[in-house]
């Protein structure tokens, strides 16, 4: 059985992204990625700066039920991307099993089957500001496998920092124009350990945001939010 590489497992907390934005949930966050975004506030996951336990399916549930007791029924699986870990198939029949609802975070550069299985799957293209190219096949291959799976949900989230940012998140909503599209405030100042001037400084770039996005009419079916966790934490990791 394929070990999974955990940096964190902590809950419950509240999601501060994407379509399950407030949802109450247990987080697993696993180590390593294929891309190096320049603003990544993440980037503990791939640095070496911190170093991953190898564990198997069931003791991942194990220490979930153990942070967790029983006050969740919502697990997150973040990274990183966890789409590099076929482990993590294992740990989502197990918490499926249990009744407990999963949802994951992936930039959709690489396929997993037990994406199917997943009941929320956020997929997240990279804007030019990180640096990354976008695979367009590879998105095409996410975007056709996870629709019109019953009782599931899929979406698209792109991260904002500049109006080229607007531009690319367009061309991904009008590329897909039938999948959930939400847009979200960069966090242009993840090192910083001012909580109070992080929360203005966020909540005007939210502003610009949402006005930006007002006056475009490409971006008319578009949803748009902040990252409530940096409004509510800062930068805290493990909340």
């Amino acid at each position: 059985m394929k070990k999974v590489p955990l940096l964190e497992i902590f809950g419950p907390t509240i999601q501060g992204e994407g379509m399950v934005i407030g949802q109450k949930t247990m987080f697993l966050r696993t180590g390593g990625c294929d891309y190096r975004c320049s603003w990544c506030d993440s980037a503990f996951t791939w640095d070496g700066s911190q170093k991953p336990d190898l564990m198997e399916a069931q003791e991942i549930v194990t220490q979930l039920e153990a942070k967790g007791g029983s006050l969740f029924s919502h697990v997150t699986i973040s990274g990183g991307n966890p789409a590099l870990h076929d482990g993590l198939g294992e740990v989502v029949r197990l918490l499926q099993e249990k009744g407990i609802q999963t949802a994951v975070e992936t930039q959709g550069s690489f396929w997993k089957e037990w994406m199917t299985d997943i009941d929320e799957v956020t997929i997240s293209p990279k804007p030019p500001s990180s640096g990354m190219q976008t695979n367009w096949e590879q998105l095409d291959t996410y975007i056709h496998r996870l629709k019109g799976r019953q009782k599931k949900q899929v979406s698209l989230k792109v991260v904002i920092f500049d109006e080229t940012d607007l531009s690319y998140a367009a061309e991904v909503h009008e590329r897909y124009p039938e999948v959930e599209m939400f847009l979200q405030t960069g966090n242009d100042e993840w090192s910083t350990a001012e909580n109070q001037w992080l929360l203005t400084h966020l909540l005007n770039r939210y502003e610009w945001l949402v006005e930006q996005a007002l006056h475009s009419e490409r971006l008319n079916d578009v949803k748009v939010l902040p990252q409530l966790h940096t409004l509510l934490w800062g930068n805290k990791q493990g909340v």
